[in-house]
């Protein structure tokens, strides 16, 4: 949503500013220069990176647009999910658990906290982990070298397509000279003719060098920070789902292995232990985040 109120902002700015000294609208209306920028970029994309990584791009560039999920009501929740699962596993053993993490979707406790289930990376971080605990001969150290090396690997793919975007934004001011190289060429040939053409066409050819550097620095750079930021926000939610289930792996109490992972929460998003308390007698988690506004 952010992201959305930054590109009006963006273009009121520069479309005001340029009203004020009072520019004509309609100069700046070049669709062969955008095409040529446009498609130019579009094709260094495509010659840069493999299917898989443009596929990542345009979901991500969805997920900046819709906002970050990673909120306090968010890390409530599964705060809540691995108290249940950790109450579970001490009452009636760690065998208990391999009907869940064998069948998330099927699980009782698993099924009571969509949002976990619906990230498929973070659910099989944690069932996987938790299957080679119950497996046995696995010491704790190992796992969580395990739990570690996963979140290197994902946080190098994730990383992949804000690499790519980040070089498409950084070749569009070079796009925009070349569009306004061959504006120059199209007026050296003009030359002779009606001085209002010649004007237009040197107008067109500074339009491509303008399109260049305002795609670039105004939009597509911080699209590429924003898909970065989203990154940050999910390893930080793994991190706290490591720090809880290496806790309670090590021999910690439910509560104290929780504990462990409310306190690798970003302290921007931390629920405080007695909202987490709240949540965990009873009240739903959007509930105690709600109640923390109010006061």
């Amino acid at each position: 949503m952010f992201a959305i109120i930054g590109f009006v902002v963006v273009l009121g700015a520069v479309m005001g500013g340029y009203l004020m000294e009072h520019g004509q609208l309609k100069v700046l209306l070049q669709p062969a220069e955008l095409v040529i920028i446009g498609g130019a970029g579009l094709g260094t994309l495509l010659i840069a990176n493999p299917l898989s990584t443009i596929t990542r791009i345009v979901s991500g560039l969805i997920a900046v647009l819709k906002g970050s999920k990673y909120n306090q009501a968010f890390y409530l929740s599964s705060l809540k999910m691995l108290s249940d699962l950790f109450m579970l596993a001490r009452k009636q053993g760690m065998v208990k658990l391999e009907e869940d993490i064998e069948s998330p979707d099927k699980s009782q406790i698993f099924t009571k906290y969509p949002q976990f289930l619906a990230n498929h990376h973070a659910t099989a971080f944690v069932c996987d982990t938790l299957r080679m605990a119950i497996s046995g001969g696995v010491a704790a150290f190992d796992l969580d070298q395990m739990m570690e090396a996963d979140m290197d690997v994902h946080h190098h793919e994730a990383s992949q397509p804000v690499s790519a975007l980040t070089t498409v934004a950084d070749s569009l001011p070079g796009l925009g000279i070349v569009a306004a190289v061959l504006g120059v060429v199209i007026t050296m040939g003009a030359l002779g003719g009606p001085p209002e053409e010649i004007g237009h066409k040197v107008a067109a050819a500074l339009v491509g060098t303008f399109l260049g550097i305002l795609l670039c620095y105004g939009f597509l750079g911080p699209l590429a920070l924003n898909l970065q930021k989203l990154n940050d926000a999910e390893t930080d939610y793994l991190r706290c789902l490591r720090q809880g289930v290496m806790a309670f792996v090590r021999g910690s109490s439910p509560m104290l292995a929780v504990e462990f992972a409310r306190r690798s929460i970003p302290s921007g998003l931390r629920p405080s232990f007695k909202e987490f308390e709240a949540a965990c007698r009873g009240g739903s988690a959007a509930g105690a985040a709600a109640g923390k506004d109010d006061k």
